[in-house]
């Protein structure tokens, strides 16, 4: 079975058809999905679809949408009702993590200083609710891990993890899982590679981020961008093929690289582990 950890099933480009979406990833063996929230009102998208579909979740505000927040009273009451509906779905076994959150400092113009306020509380309700998360990084690294290691225990995972080798150690040693998809089958994405390679098989998770980062052979030819069709929508049924370049990285094949992951997910995501009819591995995997 795969596991696609990262897919914004909840997305405006899934509106039309992800049921379809989903049948089409169970029917290339992907058997379970994480669909992280943006905002406020994405929480009850996510949770309706994850329980429609029988899907996990995860509640949590993006740093990309802190920007629509007026003020720092719509900053607290965000937080407020991030805590509330955390709260209020503790029993629900589809809830698996606080996410999609984190900072993002390579789109230009954003408060940071914000950013990284609702960070800070976001880990804190994490802890509080004891639920690990699932973290945006964006030329962020070491601001996250400095906040983390604030909060030594709460694991997640790294969600698109494009950073040095030695911050991708430093998620490793606290306890997190990085979250590849289809950026690593480029052939120029050379570092992303070599990470992938070297790392430990026990921080090794796969993602989509459908129906963002789509791999190459979604791209559309000259012609078709020029008529403003830069890229195919992403979707999770592509996750066993990406996992071939993880696989060739590795001298894996195709079982033991849905093994490697899936194991590595429900470590990383304990309550994934129950939707999956297994238990937890240990954690961190040996």
């Amino acid at each position: 079975m795969w596991i696609d950890t990262h897919c914004h099933l909840s997305a405006p480009e899934f509106a039309p058809d992800a049921a379809a979406v989903v049948a089409r990833a169970r029917a290339a063996g992907v058997g379970q999905m994480v669909l992280p929230a943006v905002d406020t009102a994405d929480f009850p998208r996510v949770q309706a679809l994850a329980h429609a579909h029988g899907l996990a979740y995860a509640l949590g505000l993006h740093p990309l949408a802190l920007d629509a927040l007026a003020d720092r009273a719509a900053e607290t009451a965000a937080l407020d009702a991030l805590d509330a509906a955390l709260h209020a779905a503790r029993e629900d076994p589809r809830l698996v993590a606080v996410g999609e959150i984190g900072l993002d400092h390579f789109v230009p113009g954003l408060d940071r200083a914000r950013q990284e306020r609702v960070y800070a509380a976001q880990l804190g309700l994490a802890a509080r609710h004891g639920l690990p998360v699932l973290l945006h990084v964006r030329r962020s690294a070491d601001s996250l891990l400095k906040h983390l290691r604030r909060r030594p225990g709460l694991g997640g995972i790294a969600h698109a993890f494009n950073g040095s080798a030695q911050q991708a150690q430093a998620f490793v040693d606290l306890g997190f899982a990085l979250g590849f998809g289809g950026a690593l089958v480029f052939e120029r994405a050379l570092q992303l590679r070599a990470l992938a390679t070297g790392l430990p098989a026990r921080a090794l998770v796969l993602e989509t981020d459908a129906p963002d980062i789509p791999p190459p052979w979604l791209y559309r030819r000259a012609e078709q961008r020029a008529a403003g069709l830069a890229h195919g929508r992403n979707e999770p049924a592509e996750l066993p093929r990406i996992a071939q370049t993880l696989a060739a990285l590795r001298g894996w094949d195709a079982a033991s690289t849905a093994a490697h992951t899936t194991r590595n997910a429900l470590a990383a995501l304990p309550r994934l582990a129950g939707l999956c009819g297994e238990r937890p591995p240990p954690h961190p995997i040996p």
